[in-house]
C-alpha cells in the first residue's frame, strides 16, 4: 500500500550551513550519501528558493517577529527552524507521470503554507537525484502572535498524530490511493535514521574492499598484503563497534522486524514481500552486522591478533585519558 510520508526534524540553528549545502546541492561530492547521483542533480528544482543564506533567512524572520513582539526572546537552546522531509512510498512515485510527481510536491507545499504560514517558509527544494524523489521544506516555527515556539507549532506525540492525519487528508483528496499509516506516536516505534543505513552501506563497501585484498594474498606478497589489510582493518574495526553501539537504541524494533521477516516469508507472496521496502532496509542493518562479525572470523589469525592487540592498547589509552580528566 502506498503511503504519504512527512517527517519533522527540529534544528537549533547550528547545523543550518551543513543542511544548506546538502539541500541546495552546494557540495562537490557526497561521500556520506551514496544515494546522490550528481549527474541527475540538474533535475532538482525549487518551489520556494531562498534569497539569502539559511542563517540570514532564519534571522530575518526572527527579527521581524521581534519587531512585532518586543517580548520575544530567543534562548541559546531554542529551536530556530524545522527541517521537513516530504515524500511517498517509492513504488507510488515511480508509477506517476513526471507532471503528477511535480503536482504531488506542489500540493504538499500548499498544505504547509496553510499550516505554518508562507511567510515562515524559506526553502522548499525537490530532490530528483536520489533513489526516491522527496522535498526538503524548511520553516521557522513562529506562532500567529509572533512567538518562536516549536513546541506549540509542531507539538508532542498527540499533535504529531494530528499533523499526520491532516497531511494524509490533504494529499489523499487528489491522490486517493494513498493510505494513512499507523503513527509511530501510537505504536511507540522509533524511526531508524537514514544515516544509519548510509553508514551500513559504507561499512559494507569497505568490507568488500578488505575481502578483495584478502583474496590477493599469495606466497610472494603475503607480508606486504597483511600489512595493507591490517591498516584497512585498523580503520574499519572500530567503526563496526561504533555501528553496533548506535543500533542498540533500536534493538527491540529490530527484533520485532526480524520476527516479522520470518512471518512474512512464510505467509506472504514474494511480490508482497518485495514491496516492504522500508522493512527490508531496516533488516539490512541486522544482516550487515552479522556479515561484519562473520567476516572478522574469516581474517587470518595472525592479522587479527595484531589488530586486536593494537585496538586494546588504543582503548586502554583512551580509558587512562578519561581517568586523568575525571581526576582533574
Amino acid at each position: 500500500m502506498p503511503y504519504a510520508i512527512m517527517r519533522f526534524a527540529k534544528r537549533k540553528g547550528g547545523p543550518a550551513s551543513a543542511l544548506e549545502k546538502h539541500h541546495e546541492r552546494r557540495k562537490e561530492q557526497y561521500a556520506s550519501n551514496p544515494d546522490v547521483d550528481l549527474e541527475r542533480s540538474h533535475l532538482n528544482y525549487h518551489l520556494i528558493e531562498p534569497q539569502m543564506k539559511y542563517y540570514a533567512e532564519i534571522q530575518s524572520r526572527i527579527e521581524r517577529a521581534q519587531r512585532k513582539n518586543p517580548k520575544l526572546k530567543v534562548r541559546k537552546d531554542s529551536v530556530k527552524f524545522i527541517d521537513t522531509i516530504v515524500t511517498a512510498s517509492p513504488e507510488f512515485l515511480a508509477d506517476l507521470p513526471e507532471e503528477r510527481v511535480h503536482h504531488y510536491f506542489e500540493l504538499a507545499l500548499e498544505f504547509f503554507k496553510k499550516e505554518v504560514g508562507v511567510e515562515n517558509i524559506f526553502s522548499a527544494v525537490v530532490h530528483m537525484d536520489e533513489r526516491n524523489p522527496h522535498m526538503h521544506l524548511c520553516f521557522v516555527p513562529l506562532t500567529s502572535d509572533n512567538r518562536l515556539s516549536a513546541k506549540e507549532v509542531i507539538g508532542g506525540r498527540e499533535k504529531l498524530v494530528e499533523w499526520q492525519d491532516k497531511f494524509h487528508d490533504h494529499m489523499s483528496a487528489e491522490f486517493p490511493s494513498l493510505e494513512r499509516g499507523e503513527s509511530a506516536a501510537v505504536t511507540k516505534r522509533k524511526h531508524i535514521p537514514t544515516w544509519l543505513y548510509k553508514q551500513a552501506h559504507r561499512l559494507t563497501e569497505e568490507m568488500t574492499l578488505i575481502q578483495k585484498e584478502l583474496e590477493r594474498i599469495g606466497p610472494l606478497n603475503a607480508n606486504k598484503q597483511r600489512e595493507k589489510i591490517s591498516k584497512l582493518l585498523e580503520k574499519w574495526y572500530p567503526q563496526v563497534n561504533a555501528f553496533e553501539a548506535k543500533l542498540r537504541p533500536y534493538e527491540e524494533q529490530l527484533k520485532l522486524m526480524r520476527y516479522n521477516e520470518t512471518v512474512l516469508r512464510e505467509q506472504a507472496k514474494q511480490a508482497q514481500w518485495e514491496l516492504q521496502q522500508e522493512h527490508q532496509e531496516s533488516l539490512s542493518l541486522i544482516h550487515g552486522l552479522r556479515e561484519y562479525r562473520g567476516f572478522l572470523k574469516s581474517i587470518p589469525e595472525e592479522v587479527l591478533e595484531g589488530l586486536m592487540e593494537q585496538y586494546g592498547q588504543m582503548m586502554e589509552e583512551q580509558e587512562q585519558g578519561h581517568k586523568f580528566h575525571d581526576e582533574f
